[in-house]
């Protein structure tokens, strides 16, 4: 047998290309195939965030020939508030690379790294949802809560811890209901109060409104209402692949007093699992904070999520959670606004809020 003859010989290398629309499809369905792939992968959320922020996209695919073997996607993210710094994703809970071996991994992130020193921003960040094997150094900032769904729903409301289900049935008795209805203008009302009530600027009603037009119906808003009708909390929800995820949610002061949160997350538990979606994403929480204690009450166990960062002009990881003691000032100051004022001027602080 000839020296060059072979499966490894015969093996294209790998070269990392810049996103063109000749490679949608087969970046699409790259994502659709890969395990550790999110909904933040897509170039659905690349058109959210194209069409609502400023930020500009440098997503990377991997090559070996004409076959993509992997993918990252990255913001070039600037803020007179936290620096600039390259990101994957921002406006996400998860990022990173996904990449078919160990050569188009290496690749991907050879040429990140040379994009956030050209750039000359403060950090590259890798908002990873399972860890690497790069030796990158890493931030115990976040956990994510996952757990696996039944079909059965006796068995998921079951696996509640008994706490929990109480909760559930008291807000019955309470009449509280949930419904599924994609009201926006609804969904903004109540999110944007509670956002302000926890000091933190919201969003633009615009990226929510990309979000549901470019999502379509994997993204659906829920509401709970108390005995009058009336409603005090909601979410939104994605949905993508075997996985429901509720993310932006909220409520009004008399919610908890209700125990419309928990209520509100069965119900949307409950319902995808009658769909046949099999994984429940509890989402982001940064330990010690009221939204981590509610999951961890729910029996959900906390999994840390390993971003990693490459410094550039930064002399130390970032450290942006609201939960960092040199932000409760401004914390504090944010709720002492009135709500109108908040309402104003939150959205155009949130655009530097990744």
């Amino acid at each position: 047998m000839g020296s060059n003859e072979g499966p490894e010989h015969a093996r294209p290398p790998v070269v990392v290309a810049t996103l063109e629309a000749r490679h949608e499809a087969a970046w699409e369905a790259y994502v659709a195939r890969h395990p550790e792939a999110t909904l933040f992968h897509t170039l659905a959320w690349k058109r959210v965030l194209e069409r609502t922020f400023s930020c500009r996209p440098y997503y990377l695919l991997a090559l070996r020939g004409e076959t993509v073997c992997g993918v990252l996607p990255l913001w070039h993210f600037r803020s007179p508030l936290f620096g600039r710094a390259l990101i994957s994703v921002p406006y996400a809970v998860y990022g990173g690379i996904l990449a078919d071996d160990e050569e188009a991994e290496r690749r991907l992130r050879a040429q990140a790294v040379a994009l956030a020193e050209g750039h000359r921003v403060d950090y590259l960040e890798l908002r990873n949802h399972v860890p690497s094997r790069s030796g990158w150094p890493t931030k115990s900032l976040y956990v994510t809560f996952l757990r696996p769904l039944s079909p059965d729903n006796e068995a998921n409301l079951k696996a509640i811890p008994r706490k929990q289900r109480a909760m559930i049935r008291k807000a019955e008795r309470k009449g509280v209901r949930a419904v599924t209805d994609d009201d926006l203008e609804a969904f903004y009302a109540i999110y944007s109060r509670s956002v302000h009530a926890h000091g933190t600027p919201v969003y633009p009603y615009s990226f929510f409104r990309h979000i549901q037009e470019t999502l379509g119906e994997a993204c659906r808003i829920t509401f709970c209402t108390d005995a009058q009708g009336r409603r005090v909390a909601t979410v939104m929800t994605f949905y993508f692949r075997d996985r429901v995820m509720p993310y932006f949610g909220g409520g009004l002061p008399e919610a908890r007093a209700l125990q419309a949160f928990d209520y509100m997350y069965w119900d949307v538990m409950a319902r995808a699992a009658e769909a046949g979606y099999t994984c429940f994403d509890y989402g982001r929480s940064k330990e010690g904070t009221g939204s981590y204690r509610f999951k961890k009450h729910w029996g959900f166990a906390p999994t840390p999520l390993p971003y990693e960062y490459h410094l550039v002009r930064a002399r130390e990881m970032p450290n942006v959670s609201p939960a960092n003691p040199k932000y409760q000032r401004l914390i504090r100051a944010w709720r002492a606004l009135p709500y109108p004022v908040t309402r104003i001027l939150g959205p155009m602080i949130a655009r530097h809020l990744a």
